[in-house]
């Protein structure tokens, strides 16, 4: 959980860049999906750093690390929208893919770069 802990800044940091930066400069539909790309790169470049710190393991290790982050980034930012007054509809709507959505992509990449990283590193 650890590794997991270290995307939250970067999430922050990524989202105050597409609102501050990128959306001005290419609008707000692009840049939601170029601020996903972004933190699913991040969020690979932190696992290819620690993963591999984590040792060696199986497949089932790494899908239960997997399974753990993308619960936790879904409970996280269920209670952070909470706290910030958004309404769970408002919450849900963030992951319907079909109105333009895509945070739905961050969310299965936390859920799957354990093992994609623990196959590179050929740790598993």
């Amino acid at each position: 959980m650890l590794v997991w802990l270290c995307i939250i800044p970067l999430a922050f940091i990524n989202g105050a860049l597409r609102d501050g930066f990128i959306e001005p400069l290419i609008g707000e539909k692009y840049a939601g999906h170029l601020s996903v790309a972004i933190l699913c790169f991040l969020i690979f470049i932190v696992s290819f750093i620690f993963i591999p710190k984590l040792g060696n393991g199986t497949i089932k290790t790494y899908t239960i690390i997997g399974v753990l982050w993308l619960f936790s980034t879904i409970i996280f930012e269920t209670i952070l929208g909470l706290l910030m007054g958004i309404s769970i509809n408002e919450i849900i709507q963030a992951y319907n893919i079909k109105a333009g959505n895509s945070w739905i992509v961050v969310v299965l990449f936390t859920g799957i770069v354990p093992i994609l990283v623990a196959k590179i590193k050929r740790i598993v």
